[in-house]
């Protein structure tokens, strides 16, 4: 089942909802940072959830960043989604491996509950808009609902969830948000409040099966669907772009890599791709950076 988002709305327009499929995204992300199930658990809900970020972006090239720093034993887990519906991201740790007494990845344990939760949209303005909150659990979901309660005033839902199977392969990721919209009423509320209560995890809903349509209608019957998004694991990074970023090194940083280390090796900590500069390369680099300079 291809990874999507769909986008819909009910109770009258009082309720925006979004729900994804997002386990060939989160797969690719664990393969290319050889993740542990935790890890992998922590990254893929991340991940899923700017998603759904991401896809309210009009422009193809506004990107949305979702930064967790709960000083637990996985480091920062980073998440990044473009308007086109390109989604990458990383983990401080990759090996991280710990589980509940119930058996479930303690996600909680591994992001920690010390630190914040940071989301930027970047929409081409000058500045970027920015909020912080603390870390309420670690959870992912709970911490989200957090974030839009406090510096977007949307009371919302946030479930997401990552399965992964006994291999340590991805089995299924996804997620759903409910928001409720500006002055909804005490029935539309109470109705959310029940869905809130009756919800079954995300990952048993698709692992039956459900599409994202069907996830929805599973809880909101009457709901209208108003469209579809696909998403995907993408990187954008070349050996172009470290180029033009190895200008902004000093000419002595750039002089020793030529004459101890011979080249310079550079890796992508979205994609883990490496790109070598050979010592002629550093040259170039080095006289590009005096041609701007002029």
């Amino acid at each position: 089942m291809e990874d999507k988002i769909v986008i819909a709305q009910a109770f009258d327009g009082q309720v925006r909802i979004r729900s994804i499929h997002s386990t060939h995204l989160v797969e690719e992300a664990r393969q290319k940072h050889h993740l542990m199930a935790t890890s992998a658990a922590a990254l893929g809900r991340i991940m899923t959830v700017t998603a759904i970020l991401a896809s309210e972006l009009k422009d193809p090239k506004a990107k949305v960043t979702s930064i967790f720093n709960g000083e637990g034993p996985i480091g920062t887990v980073l998440a990044q989604g473009d308007g086109a519906g390109h989604i990458r991201g990383f983990v401080g740790n990759p090996s991280v491996y710990l589980v509940r007494e119930d058996g479930h990845l303690d996600v909680g344990a591994a992001i920690g509950q010390k630190g914040t939760l940071k989301v930027i949209k970047d929409l081409g303005l000058k500045e970027p808009f920015s909020g912080v909150v603390d870390i309420q659990s670690g959870e992912v979901g709970d911490d989200f609902a957090y974030y839009f309660a406090v510096s977007e005033q949307t009371p919302s839902i946030v479930a997401v969830g990552v399965l992964v199977n006994p291999k340590g392969d991805i089995r299924v990721a996804g997620g759903m948000i409910f928001q409720l919209m500006p002055k909804a009423s005490e029935e539309t509320i109470c109705a959310l409040e029940e869905i809130a209560h009756t919800m079954k995890p995300i990952t048993e809903l698709i692992d039956e099966g459900l599409t994202p349509e069907e996830m929805i209608y599973a809880y909101v019957p009457k709901a209208q669907i108003l469209g579809e998004k696909e998403v995907m694991w993408d990187c954008p990074c070349s050996k172009e772009h470290y180029f033009q970023a190895m200008t902004t090194l000093s000419d002595q940083e750039i002089q020793e890599m030529i004459e101890e280390d011979h080249g310079a090796e550079v890796t992508c900590q979205f994609c883990n791709t490496t790109y070598q500069f050979t010592e002629e390369e550093l040259k170039e680099i080095l006289y590009a950076k005096h041609m701007e300079n002029r």
